[in-house]
Formats: C-alpha cells, sequence, structure tokens
C-alpha cells in the first residue's frame, strides 16, 4: 500500500482546494437542526454541487457513476473539505455511505440503473429501516414479518432509529421472510418506497431537540420482489455488506473533525491555563495518539476497498476504538468549560475575549451518547473481534449441554 501523493493526486487537491474556496461563498445559510424540509434542501444542494463538478461518490466505482478514485484522492478529498469547513455528507448519508454501495455490491443491473444516479445526485434521500423496538443491534431476532403475494412482498410490522424517515424517499428495509426460529437464515434486504400506502412515520425527538430518527410503522405495505436485493433469506450476508461499508468507511468525516476539536481544545486547555495539570495533558496525548492510530488504519481501510469493492473487518476495530475515544474527548471538553459546557451559545474568555467554541463541543458531547450504540454497540463490536479477528470461541449459549 503506497499512500503518498503523486503529482497527479497533489493537482486533484489543488483543483479541490480551489473549488472549495469558490463554491463555499455561494451556499446558503444553514438551515435550523429543527427543520428538516430545509435541511433537506440544504443537504441536497450541497449534494448537487459536488455532482455537477465531479466530485460526488468519491470513492464509488466509475461503473456506479462515481469518481473511482485512488485511496489517496479520497482521504485528500475528505481532508480539504473538512480543512475548508465544507458541509458534511448530512441526510444523505444512508444512501451515499450504505445502501447506494450496497446496491451496487449486490444489487441487479436494473437496481443499480434505477437508484444510483439520483443518490449520487441528491435527487433522493433514503433511511434506514433496520432496529426494532427490542431487536437493536440483535438484528437476527427482528420481527417485521414479509409474506410473498405473487409479485409482491406484503410487510407488516415495526421499526425504530429510523434515520431521517420523515424526508426519506426510499428506506433500506430488513424483514423476516423466513421463521422465527429461522434467525439469520430468514433475513430479506427490500427496498422500500416511503410513498407506498400502509406506511407511518412518528418522528423521535432527541436531546438537542431535533429529529434525525423516527418509529416506522407497517401495516401491510406492498414492495415488488423486483426490489429485492440479494436473494430471499439471504439478507444477512446482505446486511453485513452494509455494516462494512458503515463501520468501515462511514465515519472517515467524524474522525477528521474529531482530530479539530481535539486540536481546538489543545488550544482552548492552553488558554485557560489547565494544559499545566499532567493529567489533562496525558489525556490529550493518548486521544492524539488514538486517532493518529485510526487515521491510519482509515488509510489501510480505504485502501483494501480499492482492491476489493467492500471494507474489510479492520472497520470493526476502527469502530470500537473511535466510539470510545470519541465520548472521552467529549467528557474532557466539558471538563474544561465549566460552565461553559452548559450553553449551546457561544460565550467569550474571560481574560483574551476570543471564544471557547463551546457550542461546538456541547453539541458533540451530547451527540458523543450515541457513538457506542450506533452502527452496533461496543459489545457487539468486542464479540466480532474476538470471534472473526481473534479467532476466540463463541460464548456457549445458556442451557447447552456441555
Amino acid at each position: 500500500m503506497d499512500l503518498r501523493a503523486t503529482p497527479a493526486e497533489e493537482a486533484f487537491r489543488a483543483d479541490l482546494r480551489a473549488w472549495l474556496a469558490a463554491t463555499l461563498p455561494t451556499l446558503p445559510e444553514k438551515a435550523l437542526h429543527t427543520d428538516w424540509q430545509a435541511r433537506r434542501a440544504y443537504d441536497t444542494n450541497w449534494q448537487g454541487l459536488l455532482h455537477a463538478a465531479g466530485y460526488a461518490g468519491i470513492d464509488w466505482p466509475v461503473e456506479a457513476g462515481g469518481r473511482g478514485a485512488s485511496p489517496v484522492e479520497q482521504l485528500i478529498f475528505k481532508e480539504e473539505c473538512e480543512r475548508a469547513g465544507a458541509p458534511y455528507v448530512g441526510l444523505g448519508f444512508v444512501g451515499l455511505l450504505h445502501a447506494g454501495p450496497t446496491i451496487n455490491a449486490e444489487g441487479t443491473l436494473a437496481q443499480r440503473t434505477t437508484y444510483l444516479p439520483k443518490i449520487l445526485s441528491g435527487e433522493h434521500v433514503w433511511c434506514q429501516g433496520f432496529s426494532e423496538p427490542g431487536s437493536g443491534s440483535d438484528l437476527a431476532s427482528m420481527r417485521t414479518r414479509a409474506v410473498l403475494d405473487g409479485d409482491h412482498y406484503v410487510v407488516s410490522g415495526s421499526k425504530i432509529w429510523t434515520s431521517h424517515a420523515e424526508v426519506a424517499d426510499y428506506c433500506e428495509l430488513l424483514v423476516r421472510t423466513g421463521t422465527e426460529a429461522s434467525r439469520h437464515k430468514g433475513i430479506t434486504w427490500l427496498i422500500m418506497d416511503m410513498k407506498s400506502p400502509g406506511i407511518d412515520v412518528r418522528p423521535l425527538k432527541t436531546i438537542s431537540g431535533s429529529t434525525e430518527f423516527a418509529e416506522l410503522f407497517m401495516d401491510e405495505v406492498r414492495i415488488p420482489v423486483e426490489n429485492r436485493v440479494g436473494e430471499e433469506n439471504d439478507g444477512w450476508r446482505v446486511t453485513m455488506v452494509t455494516l462494512s461499508f458503515e463501520r468501515g468507511t462511514g465515519f472517515v468525516g467524524e474522525l477528521l473533525e474529531s482530530m479539530r476539536l481535539l486540536r481546538e481544545l489543545t488550544e482552548l486547555a492552553k488558554r485557560t491555563g489547565a494544559y499545566g495539570d499532567p493529567g489533562i495533558r496525558r489525556r490529550i496525548g493518548h486521544l492524539a495518539a488514538t486517532f493518529d492510530g485510526l487515521w491510519a488504519l482509515t488509510k489501510r481501510t480505504v485502501s483494501e476497498a480499492q482492491a476489493t469493492g467492500i471494507p474489510g473487518i479492520g472497520g470493526t476495530v476502527f469502530k470500537l476504538s473511535y466510539s470510545e475515544a470519541g465520548q472521552k474527548m467529549a467528557d474532557l471538553a466539558m471538563e474544561l468549560l465549566g460552565d461553559a459546557g452548559l450553553l449551546f451559545d457561544d460565550v467569550t474568555h474571560a481574560t483574551d475575549g476570543q471564544s471557547l467554541g463551546n457550542a461546538d463541543h456541547v453539541e458533540n458531547w451530547i451527540k458523543s451518547f450515541n457513538l457506542t450504540i450506533a452502527a452496533g454497540t461496543s459489545q457487539i463490536q468486542r464479540n466480532i473481534v474476538s470471534e472473526r479477528i481473534l479467532g476466540l470461541p463463541k460464548e456457549p449459549t445458556v442451557g447447552a449441554k456441555k
């Protein structure tokens, strides 16, 4: 793996940097985090600009409509966007980082032709219908049922934590087509049109006051068989492909943002005098080393994805380490901010009159609570590491004969 930039890749960086400098000042004011229709318009507009400039799907293969960028170009793109303060993928994350890559890897030609172009252009927003009440990380215990009726599946059941369901056009949906006892072997991966009759979306308000998640209820929703990705009852394998993208390359932007926030925290600690505490310096150093190591792992994962089309098992190690380090950094930020950590509005330091930057850190702290849950809990990640990487035996089933 050679991740040194070639002259062509450095030219790519220069072109991208120039495009960002010219484009970012033209963006409208960012929408309120509670106004989801406005946020959809903002995020899809940004995706449309990327698409028009040839940067949409930077890591997607050319045959899928993407740029087919080299691993180095992919990392340059992430670095430059973060450096320039460009918008995050936003509402497009399910389509661009999960559903789209899965359809490209596992879908039919008709599915790739139908869905991928409008994901890349920003015309379509997707949501994720995986978790259920009582079946969060244990997806194999899901009970949402799909019964074959002619050329349609008839789906009834409910999902929870359905990301961006209230503004989504399509849903990547897991259903049970086998018996409940079939567990992993009875799951199917479907594409559901969110305008289908029988769908009821009920937004869930988070602690920050926004509703990026929702409960999703389905009452005999009819989904064409042609919307099945992979074979019937093979959805668990397809889901592992989806989660490999989510855990493998889906957190690169967050890692770069965390590295930026840690640099800001370091400066804040120096300004407030907290940096004189050896304990604070040690915690900052440990976090910096962890993020630096994760950046090296990211380079390896991106390179592996380039070679095989799917991120490898290293994505699980990344997700486990990053989520817990992210929470440690958020806790450190709240300690350093003191009373300013109670406010969403930026306040200035009493001595030098500069902003403490507390708004970003408070928002990051609130979001950090989900890091060890979203995309698979830390407990699940440890099981995967122990069994699939270290080769340790599975924990014996309760009641099993010795």
